[in-house]
């Protein structure tokens, strides 16, 4: 058999030409499923209507986490846009940052739905009102708000305010937001993480309705996180960078641990936990070091 070597200088061409084309078709398909996958995640995480972006999305169809787990931090940038939005355009008026802020929250939880937040709040109500492991599930699927779950929702959303005015002021409003909008991709990638290395707690769960993330979904989450979590690394100083990533993983695991603790495993509502947490922690890890 020759070589590419031995083939005239028309033939060398045309082998490249080929090479180059079927590596461009691949990243073409990647690129499709990777839109598809983002919308799909978009469709789930939030309230967003997004019609198919292309042939393979289809809307109808139930979503496979096994797979499209990997698009979850995109996703999560995708459904801040227009908090972001809203906190770019008021941050270059006169009104009071705190007002910026608890308006930019107040928008990113009608986009999601509060889909978070109720986990967040579930949780607190289950882990801390219920003496066994049944009891807590119990308390988590009841629809009834308790008081360690408003108590638990009231800190969330005032902190959140609260570390977005003092991100807007120390940044800017473009900045804040570019910064805002890396925080809440690496919230979700921290999310895929602990759903993937964790057991369920129930097997009627989200994993045995729409599959599990897998090890390779995992590390493609983190590897579209980096784009969305470009402006960090340029916009904070290493320490609060370092800060900022170290607190935010630390909350994604203790609330992980946590859950195994507690319940046995990971739920709908402990990954909505994880979410907000580390993205709290993130906000708060930027802001504590110059």
């Amino acid at each position: 058999m020759s070589s590419e070597t031995d083939q005239g200088p028309d033939s060398q061409v045309e082998t490249r030409s080929r090479k180059t084309w079927d590596r461009h078709q691949v990243w073409l398909h990647e690129g499709k499923a990777l839109a598809a996958d983002t919308a799909a995640c978009v469709r789930f995480f939030s309230r967003l209507p997004l019609p198919a972006v292309n042939t393979e999305d289809d809307p109808m169809s139930p979503p496979d986490f096994v797979r499209i787990a990997r698009a979850a931090p995109l996703a999560g940038a995708i459904i801040a846009l227009p908090a972001a939005g809203v906190g770019v355009a008021l941050g270059f008026t006169q009104l009071p940052l705190l007002a910026v802020a608890v308006l930019l929250t107040a928008v990113l939880a009608a986009t999601t739905g509060a889909l978070h937040e109720d986990g967040l709040s579930d949780v607190a109500d289950g882990f801390f009102g219920g003496a066994t492991r049944e009891r807590r599930l119990d308390i988590m699927k009841d629809s009834r708000i308790g008081a360690f779950g408003a108590l638990a929702l009231m800190i969330s959303v005032f902190l959140r305010a609260v570390l977005l005015a003092a991100l807007w002021q120390k940044f800017g409003p473009a900045d804040a937001a570019l910064l805002f909008l890396a925080g809440e991709a690496l919230s979700r990638m921290l999310l895929v993480w602990q759903w993937q290395c964790l057991p369920s707690a129930r097997p009627e769960g989200l994993g045995a309705r729409f599959g599990k993330p897998s090890r390779s979904t995992v590390q493609q989450a983190f590897l579209v996180t980096l784009p969305v979590m470009l402006p960090a690394f340029f916009l904070l100083s290493l320490p609060a960078l370092l800060l900022a990533l170290a607190i935010a993983i630390a909350a994604a695991h203790a609330t992980g641990r946590l859950a195994v603790a507690k319940i046995g495993g990971t739920t709908g509502d402990v990954l909505g936990a994880v979410q907000q947490l580390t993205g709290l922690g993130f906000l708060a890890g930027m802001l504590m070091v110059p």
